[in-house]
């Protein structure tokens, strides 16, 4: 009876992680849905991305898709960088670590759209990518 109980706790953890591995699941499959649609798409835990031609579109995501989705024009972004721990990042030599990696569209209205991101290399790549598409529309 006591190592049945002494597992108890070890099947708790157990059945946490599943549900929490399930949850994750079902986020990538409706983000697999929701990126069909794009020329160029990311997906982390923090928001997802998507680009089709000079439109970008971004948004957090859930189990039924993303919410919170926003969509501007790259031909109404005036400058663009990436912020790693509120600092504007050089892309030819980015940091290898930090907390807060943003992606910055500072609009022509003057609003600022922060793209949140996980991986200091994948902002990198995206913010090169994006920085050699709005040379088109500059």
């Amino acid at each position: 009876m006591e190592r049945g109980l002494m597992w108890l706790p070890l099947l708790a953890i157990f059945m946490g992680l599943a549900w929490a591995g399930w949850n994750e699941y079902q986020k990538l499959e409706a983000y697999r849905v929701w990126a069909q649609k794009f020329d160029r798409a990311k997906y982390d835990i923090y928001a997802v991305l998507g680009q089709e031609a000079e439109q970008i579109t971004w948004g957090k995501p859930t189990r039924s898709g993303p919410v919170n989705l926003q969509t501007f024009s790259l031909k109404d972004v005036q400058s663009l960088r990436l912020l790693v721990n509120d600092s504007a990042v050089d892309l030819e030599n980015p940091p290898n670590s930090g907390s807060a990696i943003v992606l910055e569209f500072l609009l022509k209205d003057a609003e600022a759209v922060q793209i949140p991101f996980t991986e200091i290399p994948l902002a990198t790549k995206w913010c090169q990518h994006l920085q050699q598409e709005l040379q088109r529309f500059l």
